[in-house]
């Protein structure tokens, strides 16, 4: 059997135009991530606008690349590491738990995830949004970056670890911690560290000894407040989660410095 005719065995097919359902797993096993990616690349070019991936169970680099604007890709189970790596356009629905490095260098589009998504999760986003429910893990946020009009943003329903927004250069993240109130924080240590660009908002409390090395704590401001509420209110709709606006809870933690380490070099070297 070819590469191709297994792709295609795992497809099932849809009475409804436009719409292709694949399966990922095959007897009781999970296929190999190379073959349910042939599968959805041969959907996309056969012109799908909406794929259904069932039985998820790890595989790797689903929707890796895809870069059309009007495909919508619904995954039920648990997608492996870096899903929609380089994503450029569709939106990506999970109904279920991400794994690690979710969005690796995200252009645009969008990833809603019903879920936990766990470590390095937006690593060098550079533009589209990401709606998690749940939590996060440790190092989300990692050295994003923004250009012009063109921003990411990353909104995370409950808790963040450590590193969060380490080495950012632009871009949005913002911690609801929504049930974790019974913590001190929401967020975990060395927030922020080396961040020179870009934003971090957190629902809740933030002691400065939680933030990394450039990172200071400052008020809210109105235009802050302009660019969170939509935010809250889209993440709200996507998960029927009501969230009450008290902006007196809400941390913000921005750069000291466009260059934090810029003291640390021996200029001698130079």
């Amino acid at each position: 059997m070819t590469k191709k005719s297994r792709a295609e065995a795992s497809v099932l097919g849809s009475d409804v135009e436009g719409v292709v359902t694949i399966d990922a797993d095959r007897d009781g096993a999970p296929i190999h991530f190379k073959e349910l990616n042939a599968a959805i690349r041969e959907a996309m070019e056969g012109g799908a606008s909406k794929i259904v991936l069932l039985n998820v169970t790890g595989q790797r680099y689903i929707a890796s690349t895809a870069s059309r604007d009007d495909l919508y890709i619904e995954i039920h189970g648990t997608p492996g590491n870096d899903l929609a790596a380089f994503l450029d356009g569709p939106t990506i629905e999970v109904f279920g738990n991400a794994q690690d490095m979710m969005g690796n260098t995200m252009n645009s589009g969008k990833i809603i995830v019903h879920g936990n998504a766990w470590d390095v999760t937006g690593l060098a986003a550079r533009g589209g949004m990401m709606f998690i429910k749940g939590s996060s893990g440790y190092r989300v946020g990692i050295h994003m970056k923004e250009y012009g009009q063109t921003r990411p943003t990353l909104v995370i329903g409950g808790t963040a670890k450590d590193y969060l927004g380490e080495y950012m250069a632009g871009g949005t993240v913002l911690v609801l911690g929504l049930g974790s109130e019974s913590v001190a924080s929401p967020v975990g240590i060395n927030i922020g560290a080396g961040i020179h660009g870009g934003r971090i908002f957190v629902r809740g409390h933030v002691s400065s000894e939680q933030l990394g090395a450039g990172a200071i704590i400052a008020d809210m401001t109105e235009e802050d407040i302009s660019e969170v509420d939509p935010l809250i209110s889209e993440f709200s709709r996507h998960f029927e989660v009501d969230i009450k606006r008290d902006w007196r809870m809400f941390t913000k933690i921005v750069p000291a410095s466009s260059r934090p380490f810029s003291g640390k070099y021996d200029k001698t070297n130079i």
